[in-house]
């Protein structure tokens, strides 16, 4: 349903290397960087994940993101990630049956605060 999603971020530094770190066990790297606004893809190399410095004024509002992964494995590997960051990890990696039997996934918080998951449903 979704083409691509962007996400406003107070430090661009702190953003881009938080999502190189985490979201590089799922094979998601930069693949265009325009310095102010980042485009991140999977092997396709198409981005569909965005991240640009936050040019609104307010209170930035929590988002809730979630990246598939191919296996458990590839979840606990994104969780070691973020703990070597130093990031903070919301909900260790589990299973959660209440979602569906397999949905087993990570929680941690990116740089601006907002509530990055990562699943596999196998």
């Amino acid at each position: 349903m979704l083409d691509h999603v962007s996400v406003q971020c107070d430090d661009l530094g702190a953003a881009r290397e938080f999502y190189e770190t985490v979201l590089a066990p799922l094979g998601i790297t930069v693949s265009m960087d325009f310095g102010d606004v980042l485009g991140m893809s999977g092997p396709d190399g198409v981005p569909k994940f965005w991240l640009g410095k936050q040019t609104t004024g307010g209170t930035q509002r929590e988002i809730h993101l979630a990246f598939s992964a191919a296996n458990r494995s590839i979840v606990d590997t994104v969780h070691r990630a973020v703990q070597k960051l130093g990031a903070e990890v919301l909900h260790e990696p589990k299973e959660w049956p209440e979602y569906h039997p397999g949905y087993y996934a990570v929680f941690m918080r990116d740089p601006d605060g907002n509530n990055v998951e990562v699943v596999s449903h196998s």
